[in-house]
């Protein structure tokens, strides 16, 4: 990325592939959050698409990034991974749960939410540690009458510190029947796996002004390129009496205060899998060509709701 100016972002144009690339499978209703690693990033020089469903986090295989397997689960009271390669070792930074019938009654008010970011960590792909906690529950922002939430972890190296931008907090999103992140903040430390303190105010919150953030503040993933930081961030906000959320391009001086600058996607309002809501994304860069991966909702209604994975791909102009 450092190579690629904000100039050449803005005026990047993206087109949305039609179809996802991977749908709803055994029993979910979601699969969501993809985190992706580069050909040349991984072992045998293959895509690799770091997700969740229902059950926890998967990683997923694919000659182009774009035909996926289902692939293969590598850990349960988990969702919304992010996949590193940190000095010789992969680092995959998760939200960890509590059991998932903890999580059903949450949905039903019958318990509390409760989650805070782990990682495991492996030199091949194939071998992980054990869990390892990474960040916990020390500000009061980060907790609502519906429980403690750290989500979304998304780590940067910023010179020598890692720093570790998270989502936390609970807004009850009405018409959907669960709650989505109100909060972005960050946390700083020189080892990718311990010694992470936390910023003392969110970095980013809901503005009841803002048509893309009226609600909550979503996710955030943040990247250096050649002239600033960018923020790849999508709102959750209020429309015509109904949620949505849409994907943000920010850019930034420093990588912690952020300004606005256009719309990446959109959902659609079609009755397609995009309709209502696209949520989390993962940009990356291979030649000429940034690609968007991001999940959708197509309905805010919980029992007929589906998220699925897609992308939206632009070349960059000279």
């Amino acid at each position: 990325m450092q190579s690629l100016s904000l100039s050449q972002l803005k005026n990047a144009s993206f087109e949305i592939r039609p179809a996802p690339v991977l749908r709803p499978f055994g029993g979910s209703f979601v699969v969501a959050d993809p985190s992706i690693l580069l050909p040349k990033e991984s072992p045998d020089g293959k895509w690799r698409l770091f997700f969740h469903t229902t059950f926890g986090v998967r990683e997923a295989v694919s000659d182009d990034g774009v035909a996926f397997t289902k692939g293969k689960k590598l850990l349960s009271r988990a969702m919304r991974p992010n996949i590193n390669f940190i000095d010789g070792r992969y680092v995959l930074y998760f939200e960890r749960t509590r059991p998932l019938v903890f999580n059903a009654l949450n949905l039903v008010g019958a318990a509390k939410w409760k989650s805070e970011i782990y990682a495991i960590e492996s030199r091949d792909l194939e071998r992980w540690s054990e869990p390892i906690p990474v960040l916990r529950h020390t500000k009061q922002f980060e907790e609502s009458a519906r429980g403690v939430s750290l989500s979304n972890p998304f780590l940067l190296r910023v010179g020598s510190v890692c720093r570790l931008y998270y989502s936390c907090g609970l807004t009850y999103i009405r018409d959907c029947g669960f709650c989505e992140p109100t909060w972005v903040n960050y946390a700083e430390s020189v080892e990718p796996l311990s010694g992470f303190r936390a910023s003392p105010a969110p970095i980013l919150s809901p503005d009841r002004d803002d048509p893309f953030l009226n609600l909550c503040s979503g996710c955030l993933k943040v990247y250096r390129i050649g002239d600033c930081f960018i923020g790849i961030q999508n709102g959750i906000f209020e429309k015509d009496g109904k949620s949505a959320s849409a994907i943000l391009l920010l850019s930034s001086d420093d990588g912690l205060r952020f300004r606005f600058e256009k719309t990446l996607v959109e959902p659609r309002f079609d009755g397609s899998w995009m309709s209502q809501f696209v949520y989390a994304s993962h940009l990356v860069r291979f030649g000429d060509v940034l690609r968007l991966y991001f999940n959708a909702r197509n309905t805010a209604n919980p029992l007929l709701g589906r998220e699925c994975i897609g992308f939206a791909e632009a070349k960059i102009k000279s």
